[in-house]
């Protein structure tokens, strides 16, 4: 059973209503939120595509629309979500669709009974979290527990947000990225300094921190939520027991975020133009999350 929910639980609460929204191509150039989603669905369609992968479970379900299409595709789909709220909305999504609800259930990634049962019929050729690895507490629990869902030869696609994209952003998170990480064994005294300089040179105001909606529900701002370094993640999937990784890219940014007001709806046209280009090492600062491909050797 569910344990009492935490703020990640009760944030993925408030917003599945309306979720199945970020991936709606008719949003691309009207919703007031960037559709960062629809590009990430499409690196794991185009991808799983090209796989010999028939047999796909997903961590963290959202509202359902991702395996939904999967299922279309001719896939057979299971998965689960940490937050109730949000497993309600996908069993009804895949009842809407003619699936199985039952492929569906509440699981904590980082507690592997409670989603053994779904491993009833046996492992799965690929596995799919998106939104989840910036929340979990143990990467390499998280990692370990991907892994024993997957086949031999499987796969994994797993969603990070990317710590670099911070030394574009021009803004606290450049900061944070400054002292806490490029600075991070330097002596305090020079961090000061440098601290200094970076209040004057950054918008360090910006982006505004929201603990709360204005309904009151809880923001995004006040879960745990982590960014990763593309520069390490390659190394760490393989030192958990993954080979062949390599990163996919998405949510392109044509100019510091802080600048969108300014540039008008031209931004936005950038960014969506970027989004269809091939990914290369423009990818690690102009976008704001990525995708880790990798895979599990055979027996």
């Amino acid at each position: 059973m569910p344990k009492e929910p935490g703020d990640i639980e009760l944030y993925y609460d408030s917003i599945a209503a309306d979720y199945y929204k970020q991936y709606q191509r008719g949003n691309l150039t009207t919703s007031d939120s960037y559709p960062a989603n629809y590009f990430r669905l499409q690196i794991l369609v185009n991808r799983l595509a090209n796989s010999r992968a028939r047999r796909v479970y997903e961590v963290g379900v959202g509202e359902g629309t991702p395996l939904v299409t999967l299922a279309k595709m001719g896939f057979d789909v299971a998965g689960c979500d940490i937050s109730e709220s949000m497993v309600e909305a996908c069993k009804k999504n895949f009842n809407d669709s003619g699936l199985l609800s039952e492929r569906i259930q509440w699981a904590d990634i980082e507690d592997s009974i409670t989603f053994a049962s779904q491993l009833q019929e046996g492992p799965f050729d690929a596995v799919i979290a998106v939104g989840v690895m910036p929340h979990v507490k143990n990467d390499s629990l998280f990692l370990a527990n991907l892994k024993m869902m997957l086949s031999p030869g499987g796969k994994i696609f797993v969603e990070f947000r990317n710590k670099l994209f911070s030394l574009f952003t021009l803004n606290r998170y450049t900061k944070e990225f400054f002292l806490d990480d490029l600075l991070s064994a330097v002596d305090s005294r020079i961090k000061d300094v440098v601290a200094q300089e970076l209040d004057h040179r950054l918008a360090i105001d910006v982006p505004e921190i929201k603990l709360k909606t204005e309904d009151g529900q809880i923001d995004y701002d006040a879960i745990p939520a982590k960014f990763h370094n593309p520069l390490e993640l390659t190394e760490f999937f393989q030192a958990e027991g993954f080979i062949n990784p390599r990163l996919h890219w998405y949510h392109y940014h044509p100019a510091p975020p802080m600048l969108e007001s300014r540039i008008g709806p031209l931004f936005r046209e950038q960014g969506l133009r970027l989004e269809h280009e091939n990914s290369d090492w423009r990818g690690y600062f102009l976008c704001s999350a990525g995708v880790v491909e990798a895979d599990i050797p055979y027996e």
